[in-house]
């Protein structure tokens, strides 16, 4: 599933710090049949480098093209989910960006704190990858063929 409603596709940039998680996610987003361009960081600093095209995503939009859809970890190092999404809302020029939290957390806290940071959903991932393939199908369905989302304006 791909977004059809404008001619420019729709990046989905997975920020998360453990390498098999990620691969996770794209696997499940795959076996789900979301196609969408897919690109990583490993932390809330090199997301807002990703964001921002700073660093080794200086120079060229192909490098770091803007993404339309942002899966969230909240547990990282150097700068944690919280912090990054705090500092995505805050900004003008990326708000717009929908923000899904994608993490082990179940804790009402990490909920409640997410959405007042401006989260657009929080998922907490699923133990099973027959689950995490379900969740993304929603998710893909949902974010990618139903709702309206802003053009990127690279």
């Amino acid at each position: 599933m791909t977004l059809e409603s404008t001619t420019i596709p729709v990046t989905i940039l997975i920020c998360d710090d453990d390498e098999d998680d990620r691969l996770l996610t794209i696997h499940a987003l795959q076996e789900a049949h979301v196609v969408n361009a897919i690109k990583c960081v490993e932390d809330g600093v090199q997301l807002l480098d990703y964001l921002y095209r700073r660093g080794a995503y200086a120079g060229e939009t192909g490098a770091a093209p803007r993404p339309g859809l942002i899966l969230l970890d909240l547990n990282m190092p150097k700068m944690d989910g919280r912090e990054a999404l705090a500092n995505i809302k805050s900004d003008a020029t990326l708000r717009d960006i929908p923000v899904v939290v994608l993490s082990t957390s179940r804790l009402e806290e990490d909920v409640i704190r997410s959405y007042q940071l401006g989260v657009n959903s929080f998922i907490s991932k699923p133990v099973t990858f027959s689950g995490l393939v379900q969740a993304m199908q929603v998710l893909g369905r949902y974010w990618l063929e139903i709702v309206e989302l802003p053009l990127a304006l690279g």
